[in-house]
């Protein structure tokens, strides 16, 4: 046989092959020495990208794949993409490359540390340069530059969702003073009928706790989180830059979101620009005042809660957002098997948001209708969720699996509005 040169070893392959008679008893072992030539080019293309280098530590122990929100509906994990990497299939010319949610589920259980969440927005983002990037996520990103926020909605109509609120929406241009909270109400909530719905519902929860605070309004622009790790590197840097000379336009002590994407952008990417600021969810911030919130009306709810992803797994917060609920009088939370650490994921991040009907071909049904499959089995009456893309994703879902009637989506702001509005 011919000899394996040493320099290419780590291309070649080496097989134990055992022999079996015909009656089926072992009969013999031999070890046989089967070569298969590897183009690893495909792998090194991706770990020679900076920040997608932990892809070739994987060593295949297939922890990532149970764990992973898309191959349950697909046939798709971390292990999968490195193996086929390895075999000499292009991750930049891959539907692969968009699949993934950056959820951090497979993360949370690898031992060898290969970091999804580095390697995919890395990997697309030379794919954008390229011009491989879906068409739905283009006309996002299209959006995003031009109009501020990736729903093409005008900038002039940022703050317009506060005209119904029924209470003052200070605009910080407007009161000219410092405040204790600046309140970055992101896009969804901005402009997305749902999302209006909840954001109205915090106006009117800061009102009635006498809360300091003030909002942007159209100086604000999308924190530009999920574009960053759908690709679009300088899209997010040019937004952040802005955001950062809004912010230092003002003086406040705390900066608060209800969108856990913008949360991780402020609390993980802004201080690489210089906006470094004390970082809150509203969760996180109404939950030590629950003996001031005063709630009137009995809610007989049973609810499940779904966690975001970009709040639990990547920030790590888990409870805040569900003393809120055990704290609304007449509601009874249960849990979904899959929560807290190992929530299942609602298929909006990493650009997900933007990316159902590419992804349709390659998976058997949304993450989404999974995720709401998984909330009617609880048998809870009402979904509550505390991430803007949740809403009108678990709402779509609760329609297209038949399930309407028999599960409502509400955000936390939503359960705790009603119930102190009586």
């Amino acid at each position: 046989m011919t000899a394996v040169e040493p320099e290419r070893i780590h291309q070649k392959e080496v097989a134990i092959v055992a022999g079996v008679d015909i009656s089926g008893q072992w009969n013999r072992m031999f070890e046989e020495r089967v070569i298969w030539d590897y183009d690893t080019s495909k792998l090194d293309e991706i770990t020679q990208i900076e920040g997608a280098e932990s892809l070739g530590a994987c060593y295949q122990c297939g922890k990532c794949t149970p764990v992973c929100p898309v191959d349950h509906v697909g046939d798709y994990s971390p292990r999968k993409i490195f193996r086929k990497t390895q075999m000499g299939s292009s991750l930049l010319t891959s539907p692969d490359l968009w699949l993934c949610t950056t959820c951090a589920n497979c993360l949370r259980v690898c031992p060898k540390e290969v970091n999804m969440i580095k390697i995919m927005p890395a990997a697309r983002e030379q794919a954008v340069l390229l011009g491989n990037a879906p068409t739905e996520l283009s006309q996002a990103f299209e959006n995003t530059f031009r109009y501020g926020n990736p729903l093409g909605e005008p900038a002039r109509k940022r703050a317009d969702w506060a005209k119904d609120a029924g209470v003052p929406v200070p605009i910080l241009a407007h009161i000219s003073r410092p405040v204790d909270i600046l309140w970055f109400v992101e896009c969804y909530p901005a402009y997305h009928p749902r999302g209006k719905d909840a954001a109205r519902g915090l106006a009117r929860i800061f009102h009635a706790l006498g809360v300091d605070y003030g909002i942007l309004g159209v100086e604000e622009k999308c924190s530009c989180d999920s574009q960053r790790l759908a690709g679009e590197k300088g899209l997010f840097e040019m937004f952040a830059e802005h955001n950062i000379k809004m912010f230092g336009k003002y003086q406040f002590n705390t900066l608060l979101t209800a969108d856990p994407h913008a949360l991780n952008a402020f609390k993980h990417e802004y201080p690489k620009y210089g906006g470094e600021y004390n970082v809150l969810h509203y969760t996180q911030f109404l939950a030590p005042l629950l003996d001031r919130i005063p709630f009137k009306k009995s809610l007989p709810y049973r609810v499940t809660f779904h966690d975001p992803c970009y709040l639990g797994r990547h920030n790590g917060e888990y409870e805040a957002p569900r003393r809120l609920l055990e704290a609304i009088p007449g509601i009874e939370l249960t849990e979904m098997k899959r929560c807290k650490s190992n929530g299942y994921c609602c298929g909006g991040g990493g650009g997900g948001m933007w990316l159902d009907s590419f992804a349709r071909p390659h998976v058997s049904e949304r993450l989404s209708e999974r995720r709401v499959r998984e909330a009617v089995s609880t048998g809870a009456d009402v979904l509550a969720v505390c991430c803007p893309y949740e809403i009108s994703r678990f709402e779509d879902a609760v329609k297209s699996t038949g399930n309407e009637g028999k599960l409502i989506v509400r955000d936390i702001i939503e359960l705790i509005d009603e119930s102190m509005r009586g």
